[in-house]
């Protein structure tokens, strides 16, 4: 068995990639989907769409490569986390669109039990700021929207699941419903020091625990694939969220070391070892992926959007044709003539935790042109990231020295020195930037024996570049003085006055 099969099931795209035991990207087939925008600052998906999706990219990466069952060790499934899924479990059809984890339309659940004085108690349970950003309140607005939801779900027809359980449980033809711990930890649901569902916060939020599958560690044989699906039986043998995929693929095993995944939203997330270190600066506490039944923990600062502001430029406004356009144009100009860019579509993410925020350009003069536009629009993620870093190093109490960096975005260069220049420490880019899918990959070869162990898997982590900090102090602080104004516009937007 030559390759380890990676689905990597992201916000706006399913792929898939075929690795070798070298770490080697031997082949890829990506599929975009359907992003659905009911209402304003609703975001859903299409279950099913995103599942024939992922089936159509993991056989068409089999035949680009000219392999078949016999030739894949195994599995791993690496999702967007906290989008949530609810389905019929004698049927398999969705009741409704899956909640994307952008959704803001639950924050009212939120506020109120918040209001009702549950803030710290979920805090302290599972690691997580209240938000609707998390998959519990959606579930709770699914049960109590769709007709009949909340009766079929009491009488136990129906199954919750984040994206990870439904493509396991549709690979195995309803044989196993599953999570891991990692995408457990994600759902405002799962108490990270008891390592199970919690009653208390089932019934706050009014959730039938018969919904919830089975949580176990991320690297694990949790069954095989239907043989018609891929033409023979694959061990399913690794899942884990994105991001916890990605500090596992940077090789990021020791406490201290972390990562930042620049995708449709930038997460930065620290590795903390076996203790989970409770957040005084506005990061969550979760789990991370790990290969026994005692995982490790992880710090994180979750940024809403980072590459989805590109695509916005591309999509709704027509700016750029392509992502990678948004270097040439952010090159033109050698800076954004004074004007900030705060992407808060979809409120604001760590440290800030404002789910009504919302997006703001500030600061513009008759001068600022498209070229501005995009370079404000790309330093928005290097600014965003920089206030995670020092939330992390206050949290941490140490300096961040390093930050290794993965994600579709981290292939610009511009904003990788960027970003070295405004949190003034080295950037790592390793030379496989598809870090999810290799932490997916990863999880799953070691549990079935593909890999030996770890070391045998930190052979594999290679350097593409380093970016150094070059700015100088005066002209950092001013930048980020300018920054920290326009946030306060975007957040004076949830105000009521």
């Amino acid at each position: 068995m030559q390759y380890i099969m990676a689905l990597d099931q992201g916000t706006t795209s399913s792929r898939c990639i075929l690795f070798d035991k070298a770490g080697n990207l031997c082949t890829s087939v990506s599929r975009e989907f359907r992003q659905i925008y009911p209402q304003p600052g609703w975001v859903e998906h299409d279950a099913v769409e995103i599942w024939n999706a992922t089936l159509e990219v993991a056989r068409a990466a089999m035949s680009k490569l000219g392999v078949e069952a016999g030739d894949i060790a195994a599995i791993g499934i690496t999702n967007q986390r906290e989008t949530t899924v609810v389905w019929d479990k004698d049927t398999g059809e969705p009741i409704a669109n899956a909640i994307v984890w952008q959704c803001r339309r639950t924050s009212d659940i939120i506020d109120a039990l918040v209001a009702q004085g549950h803030g710290d108690s979920i805090r302290q349970k599972t690691g997580l700021v209240p938000d609707a950003y998390f998959s519990g309140s959606k579930i709770k607005w699914l049960l109590d929207t769709v007709p009949g939801a909340r009766r079929r779900a009491e009488a136990g027809k129906l199954l919750f699941g984040t994206i990870d359980t439904w493509l396991i449980w549709k690979l195995t033809g309803g044989r196993v419903h599953v999570t891991d711990y990692t995408n457990a930890s994600r759902t405002m649901l799962f108490n990270i020091h008891t390592l199970q569902w919690d009653p208390e916060l089932l019934a706050l939020l009014d959730v039938p625990e018969n919904m919830l599958p089975e949580v176990k560690p991320s690297s694990a044989v949790y069954g095989k694939s239907e043989f018609e699906l891929l033409g023979g039986e694959i061990a399913i043998a690794g899942a884990a969220g994105d991001q916890q995929c990605a500090l596992f693929g940077q090789c990021c095993f020791e406490p201290g070391t972390m990562k930042n995944t620049y995708g449709t939203g930038c997460f930065l997330l620290m590795n903390t070892g076996d203790t989970p270190v409770q957040s005084q600066n506005g990061l969550v506490t979760t789990i991370a992926a790990g290969t026994g039944d005692k995982p490790p923990y992880a710090l994180e600062g979750s940024i809403f959007v980072a590459g989805a502001a590109i695509q916005w430029l591309r999509d709704e406004l027509g700016i750029l044709s392509s992502a990678g356009e948004s270097l040439q144009y952010a090159e033109k100009v050698p800076d954004t003539a004074g004007a900030y860019v705060v992407p808060a579509f979809t409120g604001l993410g760590a440290p800030y935790w404002s789910q009504r925020a919302r997006g703001a350009v500030v600061g513009i003069t008759r001068g600022f042109s498209r070229a501005h536009l995009v370079r404000a629009t790309l330093e928005s993620l290097a600014y965003q990231t920089h206030d995670i870093v020092r939330a992390m190093e206050r949290d941490a109490g140490i300096p961040i020295t390093e930050l290794k960096v993965d994600g579709g975005a981290c292939a610009n260069d511009f904003l990788m020195q960027f970003q070295a220049d405004l949190i003034g420490s080295q950037v790592y880019r390793p030379r496989c930037i598809e870090t999810t899918a290799l932490g997916a990959a990863y999880l799953a070869g070691l549990a079935v024996g593909y890999w030996e162990d770890l070391e045998d898997v930190k052979r594999n982590w290679a350097v593409d570049r380093v970016f150094s900090p070059a700015m100088e102090e005066p002209r950092r602080r001013q930048l980020l003085h300018g920054w920290s104004k326009a946030v306060r516009c975007a957040l004076l937007w949830a105000e009521d006055a």
